[in-house]
């Protein structure tokens, strides 16, 4: 079986896209009549500076993604039983599934995208080496309080989100624990946190007002890390914002449900390689059996 997996905010970079946007110039066209700016031109000219910020990144992936998606569909090799999207991917996947089009997914990424970003400073960080029960000792030990666990990528992968004093302030208290690295993350924004209330109250609206169709297959949904119901489109999707994304459940789920197959779709690795580490962390192949002794010499 087959996952469609798509990434989200991160995964920018000067150049996604080159050669998409010229052979899809409707999806193009489309974009930039509801951005009101040249999609192609911010992908592929930048500056780097503005591809950075949340108001123009996540448009930016999401169009990026369909662009892929819409590659697989002409060479036949879109077909797949699950989907799933790594925060902002998560529109991409309902777009796959059929929960809404194109051109109302985009639209609803812009107002994502202006909340984020309206909601206020904030940063993350990817703590290595670590597993949530070990962070989530440090951070109840800690002094701020104001730091949350924002990703759940891989078992020993996992992204706070506060303000970037309290990070700074924890960091060494992480690496007392055991953490390999504690790296900050390229935005500007504390995502998937407390800190987004205001992100969430501002989309709760606007998501209640959408219209969503069934899924034609499951997608497995961030906050749960369990299949979309179309009648909590709009609670997950606006709970989303504030909750963690359960990415190591999720992908543990496929692989338990029989998907085989995990296709990353969109620019760039960064689902791929954290595919790679849940298979090596929670599915590791069998041992070989002991080589045979006969011929040995000591």
């Amino acid at each position: 079986m087959r996952a469609l997996l798509f990434p989200g905010q991160g995964s920018q970079a000067l150049g996604m896209g080159t050669g998409l946007f010229e052979r899809y110039p409707d999806v193009t066209a489309a974009a930039d009549a509801i951005l009101g700016y040249s999609i192609a031109e911010l992908c592929l000219a930048g500056p780097a500076e503005r591809l950075a910020r949340t108001r123009w990144a996540q448009p930016a992936i999401y169009v990026v993604n369909a662009l892929h998606l819409r590659d697989l569909i002409e060479r036949g090799e879109a077909a797949c039983d699950f989907a799933a999207g790594h925060s902002l991917g998560e529109y991409n996947a309902l777009a796959a599934a059929g929960v809404f089009d194109f051109a109302t997914g985009l639209a609803l990424v812009n107002a994502r995208a202006r909340a984020f970003e309206a909601a206020g400073d904030g940063a993350m960080a990817a703590v290595l080496g670590l597993t949530a029960r070990q962070v989530r000792a440090v951070l109840d030990a800690g002094v701020d309080g104001d730091v949350d666990i924002a990703n759940l990528n891989t078992r020993t992968q996992i992204v706070l989100a506060g303000p970037a004093a309290s990070l700074d302030r924890l960091a060494p208290a992480l690496e007392a624990a055991g953490a390999a690295r504690v790296q900050r993350l390229a935005v500007s924004g504390a995502f998937h946190s407390r800190h987004m209330r205001p992100a969430r109250t501002a989309m709760a609206a606007i998501l209640r007002d959408a219209a969503f169709a069934d899924p034609r297959f499951p997608v497995i949904a961030n906050v749960t890390a369990r299949p979309y119901l179309r009648r909590r489109v709009a609670d997950f999707l606006t709970e989303q914002i504030v909750e963690p994304v359960r990415w190591h459940e999720t992908l543990r789920c496929l692989i338990r449900n029989g998907v085989v197959d995990l296709l990353e779709v969109g620019h760039g690795g960064v689902l791929t390689r954290i595919v790679n580490a849940v298979r090596r962390e929670d599915f590791p192949p069998p041992l070989a059996p002991a080589a045979s002794p006969v011929g040995a010499t000591i």
